[in-house]
């Protein structure tokens, strides 16, 4: 039998972190034909959802994706995303989190690889200005306030989230 892949349970854990100390949790999501969401908030094959109580309805966590109800720009949608096309979640209001290496989609009847939790990348070693923060459920992407942000900051376009080793 398969060993189970940790990168569920991190997701639950950082997820009831983010609850407990009154944060906002977000996920950024790889989207393929195997992921749910509605495309036009997709921007560059990814998207960000606020996945905190307040945002969703009927949220589950399980193994192999993560499932519940939303509304976006007031409609609703039933949200799918496999597990394995999450790519990080953090904290909206201070970006802690964990970074997730990009996995190979499973081609159907393969299984999943298994992620190992030492490859997971705590956010706290991203600078703030490279990571995605979305306040509008999944509308458009920001960066972070930081050093070099502003009025005076080169425009560099969407950020995305940068592994850094």
């Amino acid at each position: 039998m398969p060993e189970t892949s940790t990168k569920p349970y991190l997701l639950r854990a950082l997820y009831e972190w983010c609850t407990d100390n009154g944060y906002t949790p977000h996920i950024a999501v790889r989207v393929d034909q195997h992921t749910r969401v509605p495309r036009e908030f997709v921007r560059d094959g990814e998207i960000v959802l606020n996945i905190s109580f307040d945002a969703t309805n009927q949220l589950q966590m399980g193994n192999e994706a993560i499932e519940f109800s939303a509304r976006f720009s007031g409609k609703p949608h039933k949200i799918e995303v496999p597990i394995a096309n999450v790519l990080a979640i953090y904290a909206r209001e201070n970006g802690q989190g964990m970074a997730f290496p990009v996995e190979e989609a499973p081609m159907d009847g393969e299984e999943e690889s298994d992620i190992d939790a030492s490859e997971a990348i705590p956010l706290e070693s991203v600078p703030s200005s490279e990571l995605i923060t979305d306040a509008s459920h999944a509308q458009t992407s920001t960066p972070a306030q930081g050093p070099g942000s502003g009025p005076d900051a080169p425009k560099t376009g969407r950020p995305h989230l940068k592994v850094i080793k």
